[in-house]
């Protein structure tokens, strides 16, 4: 295998670039490992699985990280379904750690356009630096995009003047990674960014499902509400895992509860994120989907905390633009939801905790509201 550490810099980025080059050519060639800093790779001294371009590490967070094992048909395939729904292959900006699938695909996206590819530096996301590595992207021809998560879509909100300028002139912004607010939807739209959803993971190469439709040649169907996902952009399994039972006859049966909402997809949340609370289910992010459509919630996170009385009891982070009405709050989601998904216990913090690509980091939120007063 061919280790590549991605430490943040250009020149890490383009030895990934040259190293996947000859790969998606259809060159044999070692498979390509993407590694953050610090990262170590799963028994390099172990023979790679066959038919494998690229071995992308999970995060870990629901347990011991695995090596997905991808083909270089499945990186074709997915940035090829992608650009035929965006209107055409283009020009990218990478914006985001190219160790994470989203970062790959970005970098895949472009070899397979043939267009030069934009870094943007690392050192923390700013408007400044936004601008300045978008400005080769929009200078060329052809269609511009670029990949963000959610957390970075908020800031170019916030700051508003040329980042937001330049986050307008892009022809597809997408946003994927963890679930991103009604609010922050509305508020891009509103301010002109063309921004698509997206839907995935590592085992599917990255976003498989825009603005909840499945790319070209994907399929979706749900198993107790529990989302299974097929096609030729999927992993072909685990590092040094043959018999997952994760992959089962062309399938991916994913960790996530969802349901069709008009013939499109809405994720729900993870399986073990479900909080049960005297006996009845509730689904975080539907209570975290009502909490951020409120006046002055910006983010949320809900989570399940140990209760004597309830076994779990319904707990929300919260970051606000100043006073919220917590009543008003509680009196939306018992509305929408019930009374059994009312939050118990409502904290406003100054920034959520994250992990790997901008997701929200659920277990350091509960901590926080475990070890913080109970103020309602």
């Amino acid at each position: 295998m061919h280790p590549v550490t991605l430490d943040g810099t250009e020149a890490a980025v383009r030895a990934l670039t040259r190293a996947l080059r000859p790969l998606l050519d259809g060159a044999d060639g070692p498979a390509v490992l993407p590694l953050a800093p610090g990262e170590t790779p799963i028994r390099p001294d172990l023979p790679v699985e066959a038919g494998t371009a690229l071995i992308v590490h999970t995060s870990g967070s629901t347990g011991a990280a695995k090596g997905v094992l991808l083909s270089a048909a499945a990186l074709r395939a997915s940035a090829t379904a992608t650009h035929a729904r965006l209107g055409g292959a283009g020009t990218w900006l990478l914006a985001m750690p190219a160790h994470h699938i989203a970062g790959v695909q970005v970098v895949v996206r472009s070899l397979l356009a043939g267009t030069p590819l934009a870094v943007l530096p690392t050192g923390g996301f700013r408007g400044r630096q936004f601008v300045e590595a978008a400005s080769d992207v929009l200078a060329a021809d052809g269609p511009r995009y670029t990949a963000l998560v959610p957390t970075q879509l908020t800031r170019l909100l916030a700051e508003g003047g040329d980042a937001l300028a330049a986050a307008r002139s892009f022809d597809a912004v997408l946003v994927g990674g963890a679930a991103t607010s009604p609010l922050t939807l509305s508020r891009a739209s509103d301010a002109g960014i063309k921004v698509v959803t997206t839907y995935g993971m590592t085992e599917t190469a990255g976003g498989c499902v825009y603005d909840g439709v499945p790319l070209d040649g994907v399929r979706v169907r749900l198993e107790d509400d529990v989302i299974h996902l097929s096609g030729p952009t999927l992993a072909h399994g685990y590092r040094l895992d043959p018999d997952n039972p994760a992959f089962a006859a062309g399938w991916f049966h994913t960790s996530d509860l969802g349901r069709l909402v008009n013939g499109r997809l809405e994720v729900l949340g993870r399986t073990d994120d479900v909080i049960n609370t005297g006996g009845k289910k509730v689904a975080p992010t539907a209570v975290e989907r009502v909490l951020t459509a409120q006046a002055g919630v910006g983010e949320a996170c809900v989570v399940g905390l140990p209760d004597p009385e309830w076994g779990q009891r319904v707990a929300a982070a919260l970051m606000a633009d100043g006073e919220v009405d917590l009543a008003a709050l509680r009196e939306a989601v018992r509305d929408a939801l019930g009374a059994h998904a009312v939050p118990k216990q409502v904290q406003v913090i100054a920034e959520l905790p994250l992990r790997g690509p901008g997701k929200v980091d659920r277990a350091a939120v509960a901590r926080l509201l475990n070890e913080a007063p109970r103020r309602g």
